[in-house]
């Protein structure tokens, strides 16, 4: 039987991560981490139903967004842009 999958949500760098996966050290190990950045408190377990959509969809694989939007998570994202702007 599979195992019930959650969606991990983390900020690595320029970007909001998130993946569906079946436990905590799954999720940080398909995201590249060499720690558990979950006990670091960098780390959750999402309860945004679009960001729980978007990551059951595609199980398994890390989706990205820029860093501290609130657009939709892709395979693909750009660069954060205005960091930095003195305005």
């Amino acid at each position: 039987m599979a195992r019930k999958l959650k969606t991990y949500q983390t900020s690595l760098g320029f970007f909001d991560q998130a993946i569906a996966a079946p436990s905590m050290k799954a999720a940080f190990e398909a995201q590249g981490a060499d720690s558990n950045l979950f006990r670091q408190g960098a780390a959750k377990v999402s309860d945004d139903s679009d960001v729980i959509a978007a990551t059951m969809a595609r199980p398994g694989l890390v989706l990205k967004r820029p860093g501290s939007s609130d657009g939709p998570f892709g395979e693909r994202a750009k660069l954060p842009t205005g960091v930095g702007d003195d305005k």
